[in-house]
């Protein structure tokens, strides 16, 4: 699957596609249904099937000065796309500019203009345009001027609620793994490059490969049962601590995996954690004994938990 941008040309063979729009940043069972639905459409005519995702984020541009959110780094959304069935994946570079396109800009020019899509799948709550002056039925009423097809599709339920990254963040926020996990149908996971830290853990006994969690949503602080997606397709398991080591000075956000039964240099190579559940919160400790105490019997909690993935 290829991934397009927005401020460069655009493929003549990838005109005439089937435009699934929208941020689809967790790509979670709500996102996954209007892809879908892009891409049997997409298939039964005969068209390239591609999925739009905004990046940086609407909200980053409007509220600067937000908390991290994101669920998805644009490679994870590509692969998801990719693995959903997309042919590409295409990224608008959100700025002022397209901030101040009205719906019908934003059609004529964008979606009919420099895309030519013949049809635009989005769900049935979406919003796009300047003072969000546009809607699925804006984009069927003025889309169709323009030879441009419109479906929209419904929110999909879980416990009788809709699906939606809201959702997602505030399990993840609570420490609620399992409820993230079926949501998004696969467990939230961290990508990243491991850094150099002080060492401690492996001066204690507990290895860590330590990641920036950038501009990712931070769950829970605590320790999480875990598993590493390592380079070279192995998958390892382990348990995690997120939040920022309140034991030790000073004080450093990091996510902290220690892989079980694992020994190898990681440093500076792209990994992939996995949280799979929420053990218990940070602690500080009052002594390195105890904290060793501790970690050893969370080690014991995460390995019962992940038995069946080892």
């Amino acid at each position: 699957m290829i991934r397009l941008d927005n401020r460069e040309p655009f493929p003549e063979d990838m005109r005439g596609a089937v435009l699934a729009l929208g941020n689809f940043d967790g790509f979670h069972l709500g996102h996954q249904a209007v892809v879908g639905e892009a891409i049997r459409w997409a298939r039964a005519e005969g068209r390239k099937a591609i999925v739009a995702t905004f990046d940086p984020h609407p909200v980053r541009h409007f509220q600067p000065e937000a908390e991290p959110f994101r669920l998805t780094t644009l490679d994870q959304r590509q692969e998801l796309f990719g693995e959903a069935g997309a042919d590409a994946m295409l990224v608008f570079h959100f700025d002022g500019a397209m901030a101040g396109m009205h719906a019908e800009q934003w059609i004529e020019q964008i979606l009919a203009g420099q895309l030519g899509v013949a049809g635009v799948v989005t769900g049935d709550d979406f919003t796009f345009g300047k003072a969000r002056s546009g809607n699925p039925g804006v984009l069927e009423d003025v889309g169709g001027r323009f030879g441009i097809a419109a479906r929209a599709v419904g929110a999909v339920l879980d416990g009788g609620l809709p699906v939606s990254s809201s959702r997602i963040r505030e399990a993840l926020q609570a420490g609620d793994c399992e409820t993230a996990a079926r949501l998004l149908t696969r467990p939230f996971a961290i990508r990243g490059h491991v850094q150099h830290g002080d060492k401690r853990g492996r001066v204690i006994g507990f290895p860590t490969a330590n990641l920036d969690m950038a501009n990712y949503l931070r769950p829970r602080y605590g320790i999480y049962a875990i598993t590493g997606h390592l380079p070279g397709g192995r998958t390892v398991i382990g348990a995690a601590n997120m939040g920022i080591r309140p034991t030790f000075d000073p004080p450093k956000e990091l996510l902290e995996p220690h892989f079980f039964d694992f020994s190898g240099d990681l440093y500076e190579q792209e990994i992939e954690v996995a949280f799979h559940h929420y053990l218990r919160g940070e602690a500080k400790f009052d002594s390195i004994e105890a904290l060793k105490a501790q970690m050893a019997l969370d080690c014991d909690r995460a390995r019962e938990l992940l038995a069946d993935r080892a």
